[in-house]
């Protein structure tokens, strides 16, 4: 079996291993001596802020106002913060890797990894008012939060700036001060435990006063000094004065083991190890001065001699200890990686992993060893496979991935998609330990935060090409990525051409979809960059989203344009709307006179809600025409037509709309001429037609007045003898109505003549006029005046079978024998003659 490979930092604390894994070497600037530091580091790998502190004495280098120093995981500085505030309490980062700084005054402060300030808040009126002697920063399942105590003992719960803050239930004998606390988070719920002399106080929202838990120890000691919650907030940890430590379940209710470490001093830090395997916690590690100590739940122990100063950040699968000159993780080791590389191992991922070797070795062992694990390959490979992802060393994971591609040759039916995928993510894993990029994540937490966390975090680090790389390389989009570099290109680069150019060149990829060039004009536009605005925008095709944008920049003229240019008339009228908003009339009409379309719809919108504004507009465009029909429409709704007609004809003339001006000029003779005849034959013609007037004259019998406007007004004779016709036959006057016929030649004809009698039931004057009609007319002017014999003779004489057919099926020629009879001999006759 292999024996120690890789397990030189492997320890044991019965019944399990453990071990250290160093991580990326840290290099701290010179002027940075952590012995004389306040640091709070954030899980996941992620940055570290670091404050002097002030309860130690040591030599002031530059500048002695307080500062916040912000590093990542190698030590190099990305931000600082000159603390200008109050005195700082306590400092912590939230699980989007803000910087959270507490004050004594209860004023929260939240800043970016880079020192930015993003926002602040207070803890409330009262913890203000009291000061803060101490402070937390938590994680629960409803966010990032901070407790606080006050002078006067009181506990306070934050969770955001959003949320009012929480006070817990009062303590119990709270004369007697407590000299630990911690907060335990239960799904959205969180609480307080407190240390007090030999008690652990419960303090739980909604409760009036906390719960108090006695004699937990079995040997005697004065007060505890440390409290533990584990990463999962299932485990608890007690530390008291006398170096005993006690491990159990949070609510106290069991008991793991009690452990004499034998010291007296002081602990620094005292953490959890996170089971990687499962959620579980089996062992804490405690830190002292020079010291390190990890004790498990079996009450065993081991212990290493370290730097004299040292942080530990709990992890959800170890701890990481963060010294003067190192950076290393304390892991309870996984059980496949066990299975693989201990001593003496039997199980059949080592056989495989043995195998392997030989067969690189061209030796005959590795079918013995294969041989070993031929029955259980499967679950070697996938041991195998496992390991892989647990380890931080490239040649190890290499090592192991060869020996499962060696093993699944021997599967049959093997599914090697979870062999890719362990693939892909330890590429991705081993770019972010990277020291350029400094993020030292395990497998289980790259798991835990999901790959769209862990781009995020890249991007907000900007280190936008890895960041694309990665999401191509785990088949994620990779768009937003690009909008992200965008945005840094123009907050950051100074020239616009070059910055318009490049992101062209970036977004113009066929295979980067979604990105909108808007959101970067808008973001180019915050920054006061407006002529980059509209370089970007001018790339968006969509009309409907770089539009708004422009009307935002008051850009007006550039967004009537594109609106126009889109054909989109909602997004014109819009665009019309905000600029009548804020521009002045003047200055909207000149803008859109050369869009057509944007012209029309406004004119459109002003006919609709203001016609004095469609007034302006032709004005200003001197469209005479235009103004004429205003007037004329004007008028009509105001019925003051008459009095209007001088200034609608002018308009017609100004515009060389000739037959217009001549229709206004005859219209207010017109009037003129009725005002006349309404006062010379009392009657009212006021407003009539040519047409109806002349009608009027006619009932009235003045045939001369109205003979006149037919010649004033040239009114056709077609028109007027019609005209007289029917006024004639309405008014029975059959005798004039002769005499008119044989006045002179009928411009109608006579049919006309014909009609009206029949419409007046007087078939004896229709027959005076059915002669005169056309020849292919007659017979059936005859058959409609009902004289059947008339219309046979005239069928007979113009030899036209067709209508005396249609005679013969008339019903009165049936009734009648006679009839018939000659209409069947006409038949027969004009037929003999064909």
């Amino acid at each position: 079996m292999p024996i120690m490979y890789n397990t030189g930092e492997w320890f044991k604390v019965r019944p399990d291993y453990y071990r250290k894994v160093e991580l990326a070497t840290t290099d701290w600037p010179l002027d940075l001596d952590l012995e004389y530091m306040q640091v709070a580091a954030a899980p996941y790998g992620g940055p570290l802020a670091a404050i002097r502190d002030p309860t130690k004495l040591v030599p002031v280098k530059g500048t002695a106002r307080p500062m916040v120093r912000i590093f990542d995981t190698t030590g190099k500085e990305t931000g600082h913060i000159l603390w200008n505030h109050g005195k700082l309490i306590a400092m912590g980062w939230s699980d989007t890797e803000e910087l959270i700084c507490v004050q004594e005054n209860a004023k929260v402060f939240v800043f970016d990894m880079f020192g930015k300030e993003k926002e602040s808040y207070s803890i409330g009126d009262e913890a203000s008012v009291t000061k803060i002697v101490e402070a937390k920063v938590f994680q629960s399942a409803a966010g990032t939060g901070v407790a606080v105590m006050t002078t006067s003992g009181r506990i306070f719960l934050k969770l955001n700036s959003s949320k009012t803050e929480r006070k817990l239930p009062d303590i119990p004998n709270s004369s007697i001060n407590c000299s630990c606390w911690e907060i335990v988070t239960e799904g959205r719920n969180s609480y307080c435990l407190l240390g007090r002399e030999r008690e652990v106080i419960k303090l739980f929202p909604g409760e009036t006063v906390g719960t108090i838990t006695a004699n937990l120890f079995e040997k005697p000691h004065d007060r505890i000094i440390k409290i533990s919650v584990s990463y999962n907030h299932q485990h608890l940890a007690l530390y008291t004065n006398t170096g005993l430590l006690w491990l159990g379940s949070v609510d106290m209710r069991q008991k793991y083991c009690e452990f004499d470490t034998g010291r007296k001093d002081m602990p620094l830090q005292m953490e959890w190890i996170m089971n990687s395997d499962n959620s579980e916690a089996d062992a804490v590690v405690i830190s002292y001065p020079s010291y390190l100590l990890i004790v498990n739940r079996n009450a065993d122990r081991s212990d290493f001699p370290y730097d004299p100063i040292m942080f530990l950040v709990a992890e959800m699968d170890g701890v990481r200890i963060i010294t003067q000159s190192s950076h290393e993780m304390i892991q309870r080791l996984p059980k496949c990686v066990e299975n693989i590389f201990a001593v003496n191992s039997q199980e059949p991922a080592s056989y495989l992993f043995e195998a392997q070797k030989k067969f690189e070795e061209k030796s005959y062992k590795s079918d013995e060893y294969l041989s070993m694990c031929r029955d259980k390959i499967e679950l070697a490979v996938t041991e195998c496979i496992e390991a892989a992802s647990f380890e931080f060393c490239t040649e190890t994971q290499k090592s192991l991935l060869r020996t499962a591609n060696f093993g699944k040759a021997f599967v049959l039916g093997h599914n090697p998609d979870e062999y890719m995928r362990i693939m892909r993510i330890l590429r991705v894993l081993n770019t972010l330990r990277h020291e350029r990029i400094a993020m030292p994540l395990t497998f289980k937490q790259f798991s835990h935060l999901n790959p769209e966390v862990i781009l995020s975090r890249l991007v907000f680090r900007k280190h936008y090409a890895v960041a694309i790389q990665v999401a191509k390389h785990l088949n994620l989009p990779e768009s937003w990525i690009l909008e992200h570099w965008a945005y840094h290109k123009v907050m950051n680069d100074p020239n616009d051409s070059e910055v318009a150019r490049k992101i062209t060149e970036k977004f113009k990829n066929p295979t980067v979809e979604g990105i909108s060039f808007c959101n970067i004009a808008e973001k180019a536009h915050q920054a006061g960059r407006d002529d980059l605005a509209i370089k970007l925008l001018e790339l968006e095709p969509r009309a409907s989203l770089h539009v708004p944008l422009l009307l935002k920049m008051r850009k007006f003229d550039k967004a009537v344009a594109s609106a126009t240019q889109s054909g989109d008339t909602e997004l014109v009228i819009k665009v019309l709307l905000e600029m009548k908003m804020h521009m002045m009339l003047s200055n909207l009409h000149m803008t859109i006179r050369d869009y057509p379309l944007a012209l029309n719809m406004y004119k459109k919108i002003m006919r609709e809600t203001n016609r004095a504004g469609l007034y302006g507009i032709y004005n200003t465009e001197d469209d005479q025409k235009a103004i004429a029909e205003y007037h004329f429409k004007n008028a009509i709704e105001s019925k003051d037509l008459e009095s209007n007609l001088s200034v609608i004809g002018n308009a017609y003339t100004q515009a060389r709309c000739t037959v217009e001006a001549e229709l206004c000029a005859e219209t207010s003779r017109l009037f003129k001429l009725q005002k006349t005849l309404s006062t010379k034959y009392n009657a009212s013609l006021n407003g009539l037609s040519v047409h109806d007037t002349i009608e009027q004259l006619l009932k009235m019998g003045e045939l001369k007045e109205a003979e006149k406007i037919r010649s004033d007004f040239k009114v056709p004779d077609r028109r007027f003898w019609w005209q007289r016709i029917l006024n004639l036959a309405e008014q029975q006057k059959w005798d004039e109505l002769e005499k008119f016929s044989k006045n002179k030649k009928s411009p109608i004809g006579y049919e006309p003549f014909v009609e009206v009698c029949l419409k007046y039931d007087n078939a004896r004057e229709a027959r005076k006029y059915i002669p005169r009609c056309r020849d292919n007319r007659k017979v059936l002017w005859f058959i409609r005046a009902n004289y059947f014999e008339e219309a046979i003779d005239c069928a007979f004489e113009q030899r036209d079978l067709h209508s005396l057919y249609d005679l013969q099926k008339k019903e009165s020629i049936i009734n009648d024998r006679n009839l018939l009879a000659k209409t069947c001999n006409c038949i027969a006759m004009l037929e003999t003659r064909k």
